[in-house]
């Protein structure tokens, strides 16, 4: 067995060789059988068998190569080789029947079987057929293989073997059958793919030619692969109709499995069925009746199932072949589906059951999707007379499928907007209402379809709220005719024939949409165009007559055309049926959808009736009748509903949901739009029925605007099962109040909100640019006419008259829609008479307006009559109507105004089209200006029609004035007619946003003459004044006369009571009377006359300057001093000199004074809106304007004034006066002004160096004045009362700039620093600018410096240094700065704000703000070391004590160490302490050097006086209080006690080599010794008194150190005597003592060498110390060495003396308690 095995293996592997693998085989495969045969006597065939494997083997062995090919070519010995297969096939083994059968399937697959043997296999397995399941699977596949592999195998060989098949197939074994069925599908595919190969090749011989009889009596020849294809497809058919085959060897075949054969032939060669005409008679003759007397028979799921399978194929594939049985067929399935489902509830003979009617509905579903095939069925059967009415016949059928149960569909009351009552108001409940549906389908068939008006009626009272319609609920996860597994009808869901019908209507409709779409585009739209022919955006409708008729498309189009002409009212009746019943939204959607393409088909076609149809019944789906009637109605709640008035709303009071509509609505609202805007060109006058619904929609969603959307509640959701949002009269969705929507919605369902259905609405009217003229007109006649009759039933001259006294600004909103109800008129929308509702806006007006906007450039360039005449004749008419209603007017007004103001913009300057269209747009706005006389003043009405003309007249002359060639006097008239002088208070000012508001009753203004009130007056002034500056504007193009006017008119209007007006006159001047002037003064001859008249504006400019009004003020002062800045350069040096003495002076006089006069409290801080605040602005702003004037001008023209002395002279007081006598806000902008005066001094010649010298000095001056004062706090003296201005810090800052800026020059031009005594000076005063204490608004200053002390920095940095004494000042100006944040912070005093009535509040503590100093130390530092770096050399900075400064500066933070305030409050900045650290050592190092090497110029005194520092600072390094690093991690704890190591390591180093210099006094030694003998103290005892390691400052002997040598240590003899077994607290720093111990060893010691003690170890393992550095460090100083030990060892005695005393005194007391580890140490 596991020979044979390996044969069939390797068979696979070696393929090339399969002599040599059969070798292989039968070399192992005959000892087995050896084995076999002797072993049982009785199986003689295994003997048989045996020798002939031996004789195989021995053919084999002999030539392999000879085998194979005898095998391939039929040869001599190829029975001899096959032999063994075939009788191991005829043994009853079963062992060695599959071994068998495996090798005859391999050696097939290698084709290694001769075609002789063909008929001995096929026997040699019919014999094996009976064994078991695993030989019968191995036969089929040996089977597949032979056929597929020898497609020679034809006739009776072919039906042999599928005889195997079928017998096999018929098994009962699962497996067997199942894999017998899949084979035959095989077999049955292969015999049709020959026959498609024989008819590619096409070259059958004529011997191979057969005969065939047809089904009608004839014969044919046929080749051999036809001829099986041909029989086995009649047999199929045959045994499919119980009848006896021809060609199969069968008795019976399940008609099933028979159908999937024909289906599966079907479907896969069909186009070989169409070549052949023997293949369709076999269709006609034998599988047609077959299938008409199944479907006849009694239903039998299985088997009806695949006759409808096969039908379809039928239908789908052969309709055009099988015109008649096509005819029959569709129309069973039409009878099929219009039976009444309730005929087939009974399953009794004759009656189909109910899933007979799904199936063909799913067949029809599926034919509905074939567009083609449904045009085709129109063109073989309804358009002939004769011939059946199959697609007429169908859409009846699927109306009425669709509407036999609407109680089961339900109704969708969203279709019938939101907050409306379930029953029309007409009547009781249920008689005035028509439909449940929300649309009278009746009204919409009546003038089509009396049938489906009918239907329709007469389903109402079986109408409920149904359980819907979706796919999810009422569709089937594997439809009904693919369940070809089921031997009963699955559960179908009731609803889902009507699903399918559904789905049949709309594939209908997007199949006319689909074909006849891209056609009507590329022959309308993409068509090729003539030269200078412009694109066609808005075709018309398509006529097929001046088509090519012989043209496939043109002929379909004309199929389309007629399909939908005679079908259309039977869709739109089950589409108007359908969308109204309680649908999904996907449902909703593919029906809106189908909706739109019946629309657009019917409109490209050219059908208008249908077209029509379809366009009024979308509209009332859009917007609902009851919607509209409902919201007129409606009363906004007043108070939200309680549980208890629930009962109120049964109909018998409002719906307490606004009316409104739903998303469904507006879904339906944007398909209207959107078949509009497609079929746009080819409206007419259907125009006006879309732009009324557009309209209606408009008014629903903006009617309750004014509404508060909180009291709003969201619409039940009763419509297919999804939320769905409403939009009420407020335009906001209720999104809010529902569950959240699937985020996959369809983009239909997408952009239902107000503002996107207002943007769709718009759409519809910007696709009027794209229409022709003929559509245009159109068009706008249509939207003429829908606003002539809204217009027309709002007006009434009682309510005229009634409502004239009203005020024009109690009217609403002229954009919203406010109603007012108990009207007893009534209005026209969409054919539904509602009650009249008084609009303040009107749709037709405003959508005219934007039509108008998108054509501008057919109003102007197309003749008159075509969009001009219409559109501006109908608003004219409207604004004349006095019957109308006043916001209406005003609305026409306004969009009338709009087109004038656009119409000049887009006007050519050529030719005489610009004086034509300008002519025409003033008559036209002349008309609405000047009114009759009747009615010129009468009424606020025409009041603001007036005004409304003079904002356009503006409008007109901002953008076109310019190019205006007519019209200027009348402009002029017009302007003049409305101003009058008015007197202002000197003490008032009438703001421009308060005029109606504020005016000033005590003096009644005289008003023009006809004017009734104060408001229209100011409002018509302002109006005015606005077309006067634009008249300024252009003022060049006037005359000398007219600018002459114009300046006295803007000198009027700047004496105006409204401040803007003013404001804006004073500017005017500048910008446009003085520019033109300016530009006429070029000419010389009139060059006199303009300097006059410019020199008259500067004088009436300045009078403004000290307007009471801050606003007018400021803009005076900008004016007057840009005009100068404009002109300057063109001015004389005369002109200059008026220009300094007689305006800016005195304008600098005038400020001054107000500014003096009104001082504030001391301690209150001025309010922003008070008086004083405003002049202090007004002096700011004067005073930037000076600076940059006299930077600008100063050397090219003042400074060559005869009187530039007296006026800087002039000038510097005035800026002093201001820093000293004005409020404090002043003093920045004045040390601006002075900073940028003095900086414009760089740039003088040398010529004016002595001019620059005396200006600088004089600055200088002011500058040591100012300092003074902030030395003393910043006070002043004004009225003999001392007030303090606390300086802020901008001012300071400017103050320091204005301080560099004065050094920068006068080193410029005396190329050298000022003296020791100013630098002096110049020290002080930066000194007391950074410490000044009484600023307001300290910035932080930890993390950086503060801008003032930046400006400090950099001033001291720009010092030169060169002279002597200079690095000293500034070494010990520094050394200050760095101890500023221990010594000199504060923090600051909060601002109360107190009033009289109310005492002063405390801040809060944490709150307060506190000046640091903390980055100016840190900056401070480094920067001092680098200073004494750079003069270490120099003895001076010994000798005056600079050293002493420096060290004593970092010896503070040292001492204080973890006490020191935070180094940052946002980053990681090292401590200050380490930093000081840091920076003493290095300072240190360096001074012991140099002092040492300087040594007797350096007195003895000074020397003493720096080592005591050095003391100093070493000791608070050391014996700083550490506690607080207690509380760090251990890791930290090293950290410090590491950085604390170079302490002592630069006493080592640095100090004691130096140390016991003979210039060192005894004192500082024993000092030095103390510090390391209180160092190394390792636990704190009570019973020992610190040492007193305090130095006096001047002391020069032992004895002022408070220490004797002799009995120093003993003095605690008795107290350390008495030993104790308390336990002690160690220090926190263990380690530190211990070096410090050490040192102190190491002091007193004769140590050649460092590298032998512990400490020096420790420094260089820490330190990285090389060992020729510790040798140098330690170098031999014997003499100095001796004098430091002597000195330091009594204490080192009695540290040691004190430690052992203490041991033994406790030792005793303990006895053999064990030490704490410590005290061992310590011991």
């Amino acid at each position: 067995m596991s020979s044979l095995a390996f044969l069939v293996t390797d068979l696979q592997v070696r393929i090339h060789l399969p002599a040599h693998g059969i070798v292989l085989d039968l070399s192992r495969l005959s000892p087995w059988l050896v084995n076999q045969g002797e072993s049982t006597q009785k199986y003689a065939s295994l003997s048989v068998s045996c020798q002939a494997a031996e004789k195989s083997l021995a053919i084999l062995r002999s030539s392999p190569e000879q085998a194979t090919a005898s095998l391939a070519s039929d040869g001599v010995q190829s029975n001899d080789l096959l032999r063994p297969v075939f009788m191991g096939c005829a043994t009853k083994n079963a062992k060695v029947v599959a071994i068998s059968l495996g090798s005859l399937q391999r050696l097939i697959a290698v084709k290694a079987v001769p075609k002789s043997a063909v008929p001995l296999i096929i026997t040699t397995m019919g014999d094996a057929m009976s064994q078991g399941v695993d030989i019968q699977l191995r036969i089929l596949q040996t089977l597949l293989s032979l056929i597929t592999n020898f497609p020679s195998v034809c006739g009776e060989l072919l039906a042999e073997a599928l005889l195997l098949c079928f017998k096999l197939q018929d098994s009962r074994i699962a497996v067997v059958s199942s894999t017998a069925a899949a084979t035959l599908r095989q077999f049955v595919m292969f015999v049709f793919d020959k026959m498609a190969d024989e008819d590619r090749q096409n070259d059958v011989p004529l011997g191979a030619m057969s005969e065939v009889a047809l089904p009608n009596g004839n014969t044919t020849s046929l080749g051999p692969y036809a001829t099986d294809a041909y029989s086995v497809f009649e047999d199929l058919c045959l045994l499919a109709n119980s009848e006896k085959p021809h060609f199969l060897h069968l008795e019976y075949l399940h008609k099933t499995f028979a159908l999937e054969l024909i289906e599966s032939v079907l479907t896969n060669y069909h186009d070989l069925f169409r070549q052949h005409s023997e293949l369709l008679l076999l269709l006609q003759h034998h599988l047609c009746p077959l299938l008409l007397k199944s479907l006849s028979d009694k239903a039998i799921f299985p088997l009806t199932l695949r006759c409808f399978r096969v039908v379809f194929l039928l239908l789908k594939k052969f309709s055009f072949e099988l015109k008649t049985e096509a005819e029959v067929f569709f129309m069973l399935l039409i009878k099929i589906v219009a039976e009444d489902s309730e005929s087939g509830a009974i399953d009794h003979a004759g009656a189909r059951p109910p899933w007979t009617r799904v199936l063909a509905m799913e067949i029809m579903r599926g034919l509905c999707s074939d567009a083609e095939l449904i045009r085709n069925i129109w063109d073989r059967y309804d358009s002939q007379q004769s011939g059946a009415k199959v697609f007429t016949s169908l859409i009846t059928a699927l109306k009425r499928l669709v509407t036999e149960k609407p109680a089961l569909l339900g109704v969708c009351t969203l279709m019938s907007g939101v907050g409306v009552p379930s029953h029309s108001a007409d009547g009781p409940s249920g008689s005035g209402s028509t439909s449940a549906y929300g649309l009278d389908v009746g009204g919409v068939a009546g003038m089509v379809a009396t049938a489906a008006s009918a239907t329709m009626s007469g389903v109402v009272g079986m109408i409920g709220s149904g359980t819907g319609l979706s796919i999810q609920t009422a569709g089937m996860k594997l439809q009904c005719i693919d369940q070809l597994d089921k031997a009963d009808s699955p559960m179908i869901p009731e609803t889902y024939i009507y699903l399918l019908a559904v789905q049949c209507i709309v594939s209908l409709c997007e199949g006319f949409a689909s074909f006849s779409g891209p056609l009507y585009t590329s022959i309308m739209i993409q068509r090729p165009r003539a030269a200078g022919e412009p694109v066609i955006h808005a075709p018309a409708a398509l006529d097929i007559s001046t088509l090519p008729p012989d043209e496939p498309a043109t002929i379909h189009l004309g199929i389309v055309r007629s399909m939908v002409d005679h079908g259309w009212p039977a869709l739109l009746a089950a589409l108007s049926f359908i969308i109204s019943t309680n649908l999904s939204d996907e449902l909703f959607i593919d029906v809106l959808t189908s909706y739109q393409a019946m629309t657009n088909v019917a409109g490209m076609l050219g059908l208008t009736t249908p077209r029509d149809a379809f366009f009024t019944s979308l509209s009332k789906f859009a917007v609902p009748s009851r919607v509209v009637s409902s919201l007129e109605s409606y009363i906004e709640p007043p108070t939200p509903r309680s549980a208890t008035s629930l009962t109120d709303n049964l109909g018998l009071t409002a719906p307490p949901v606004p009316p409104g509509l739903s998303e469904r609505n507006l879904v339906c609202l944007k398909v209207l739009i959107s078949s509009a805007l497609f079929l746009a060109g080819s409206l007419g006058e259907s125009w006006y029925g879309i732009l009324e619904a557009a309209q209606n929609a408009d008014y629903v969603i903006t009617l309750k605007g004014s509404q508060p959307p909180s009291r709003r509640s969201s619409a039940a959701n009763t419509g297919g099962g999804t939320t769905s949002r409403a939009v009420s009269g407020s335009g906001l969705p209720d999104s809010a109040k529902v569950a959240p929507q699937s985020p996959s919605r369809h983009p239909l369902l997408a952009e239902t909100d107000p503002d996107s259905i207002q943007a769709a609405i718009q759409r519809l009217f910007d696709a009027s640019k794209n229409l022709d003229d003929e559509a245009f007109q159109a068009f706008i006649k249509a939207l003429c006419r829908l606003s002539s009759e809204m217009v027309g039933m709002q007006s009434d001259t009682s309510e005229r008259l009634g409502n004239e006294s009203e005020s024009l600004d109690d009217l609403p909103n002229p954009a919203g829609l406010s109603p007012r109800v108990g009207h007893a008129h009534r209005r026209r929308v969409s054919g539904i008479h509602l009650p009249r509702t008084l609009r303040t806006g009107d749709f037709g007006v405003e959508r005219l307006g934007t039509v108008a906007m998108l054509n501008i450039h057919r109003l102007i360039h197309h003749p008159p009559e075509i969009a001009w005449n219409p559109t501006t004749s109908h608003l004219l008419s409207i604004i004349g109507l006095v019957s109308a209603p006043p916001a209406i007017r005003i609305q026409a007004a306004r969009v009338l105004d709009e087109i004038l103001v656009v119409i000049p913009r887009n006007v050519s300057s050529h030719g005489e089209l610009q004086a034509n269209v300008q002519r025409r747009v003033l008559d036209v706005l002349a008309k609405q200006i000047v009114p009759s006389a009747t009615d010129i003043f009468n009424t606020n009405a025409n009041i603001e029609l007036r005004k409304m003309g003079l904002e356009t007249l503006h409008h007109i002359l901002q953008a076109s004035g310019h190019t205006f060639v007519v019209g200027w006097e009348t402009i002029f008239e017009m302007l003049g007619s409305v101003c009058k002088p008015a007197v202002l208070s000197p003490k008032g000012s009438i703001d421009s946003i308060s005029t109606l508001s504020h005016q000033d009753t005590h003096r009644p203004k005289p008003l023009p003459l006809g004017y009734g009130s104060e408001r229209g007056y100011l409002t018509l002034v302002k109006i005015a004044f606005q077309s006067l500056k634009l008249v300024c504007d252009s003022v060049s193009s006037l005359s000398p006369e007219h600018l002459r006017l114009c300046i006295s008119t803007l000198g009027l209007f700047g004496r105006q009571a409204d401040t803007n007006i003013a404001l804006t006159a004073a500017e005017s001047l500048l910008w446009s009377v003085s520019d033109s002037i300016q530009a006429k003064r070029k000419d010389v001859q009139r060059e006199p006359e303009y300097s006059e008249l410019w020199m008259f504006l500067l004088l009436e400019v300045l009078g403004l300057c000290t307007d009471a009004r801050p606003e007018v003020r400021m803009g005076a002062i900008q004016t007057l001093f840009r005009a100068m800045q404009l002109y300057g350069s063109t001015l004389s040096l005369d002109t200059w000199n008026e220009c300094i003495w007689k305006v800016t002076f005195p304008l600098l006089d005038s400020i001054s004074t107000e500014t003096h006069r009104t001082p504030s409290e001391p301690g209150v801080p001025s309010v922003d809106s008070s008086p004083e605040q405003a002049w202090d602005e007004s002096k700011s702003l004067a005073l930037q304007w000076i600076g940059s004037i006299i930077k600008e001008f100063l050397v090219p023209k003042i400074m060559r004034l005869q009187t530039f002395a007296d006026a800087w002279k002039a000038f510097v007081s005035h800026i002093k006066d201001t820093v000293l006598l004005d409020r404090r806000p002043l003093s920045t902008p004045a040390f601006e002004c002075l900073d940028k005066a003095i900086d414009s001094l760089s740039s003088a010649d040398h010529d004016l160096h002595l001019l620059v010298e005396e200006a600088w000095e004089c600055v200088w001056k002011a500058c040591n004045d100012v300092g003074i004062a902030i030395s003393q706090g910043g006070r002043s003296q004004v009225e003999a009362v001392a007030v303090q201005r606390p300086f802020t810090q901008d001012s300071l800052v400017a103050f320091l700039n204005v301080i560099r800026t004065t050094r920068r020059i006068s080193r410029e031009q005396t190329i050298s620093e000022w003296s020791l005594e100013r630098l002096t000076r110049l020290m002080e005063i930066l000194k007391g600018v950074m410490t000044y204490p009484d600023s307001p608004d300290y910035r932080p200053d930890i993390d950086g410096l503060t801008p003032v002390q930046t400006s400090v920095m950099a001033i001291i940095e720009n010092i030169e240094l060169t002279a002597p004494a200079v690095p000293s000042l500034i070494i010990r100006d520094l050394s200050e700065y760095v101890t500023l944040p221990f010594l000199a912070a504060f923090h600051l005093e909060p601002v109360q704000l107190t009033t009289p009535e109310s005492p002063a509040t405390p801040m809060p503590g944490p709150t307060r703000k506190q000046v640091t100093y903390i980055g100016l130390s840190k900056k401070a530092m480094p920067s001092l070391v680098e200073m004494y770096l750079r003069f270490r050399d120099h003895v001076e900075i010994y000798e005056n004590g600079t050293i002493e400064a420096i060290l004593s500066a970092y010896s503070i933070p040292m001492k204080l160490k973890y006490d020191c305030p935070s180094p940052s409050k946002f980053g990681k900045d090292l401590p200050l302490w380490k930093t000081a650290t840091t920076c003493f050592l290095r300072v240190v190092t360096e001074c012991v050097a140099v002092v040492s090497g300087l040594g007797e110029e350096i007195s003895d005194a000074r020397v003493e006086a720096i080592w005591r520092r050095i003391i100093e600072g070493f000791r608070g390094g050391i014996l700083a209080d550490c506690s607080a690093a207690e509380t760090f991690s251990l890791e930290e704890q090293e950290t410090e006690e590491n950085f604390d190591l170079a302490l002592i390591s630069a006493m080592e180093i640095d100090l004691v080599p130096y140390l016991g210099a003979s210039r060192v006094p005894d004192y500082l030694i024993i000092q030095f010794a103390k510090v390391l003998h209180q160092g190394s103290q390792l636990m704190k005892t009570s019973s020992s008194p610190p040492l007193s390691l305090g130095l006096k400052n001047g002391s020069h002997s032992m004895e002022s150190a408070d220490i004797s040598l002799v009995p120093f240590g003993f003095q605690e003899s008795n107290s350390e005597g008495f030993g104790s077994t308390a336990i002690s607290s160690s220090i926190p720093r263990e380690r530190f003592s211990f070096w410090c111990f050490d040192l102190l060893f190491l002091v007193c010691s004769n140590v050649p060498s460092g590298k032998d003690t512990f400490f020096l170890a420790a420094y260089l393992i820490l330190t990285s110390v090389h060992d020729h550095v510790a040798s140098l460090l330690l170098s031999d100083r014997e003499e100095a060495r001796k004098r430091v030990a002597a000195l330091s060892l009594p204490l080192l005695l009695s540290r040691c003396k004190t430690t052992m005393i203490r041991y033994i005194a406790d030792e005793a007391l303990r006895g053999s308690l064990p030490f704490p580890r410590y005290a061992v140490n310590f011991y």
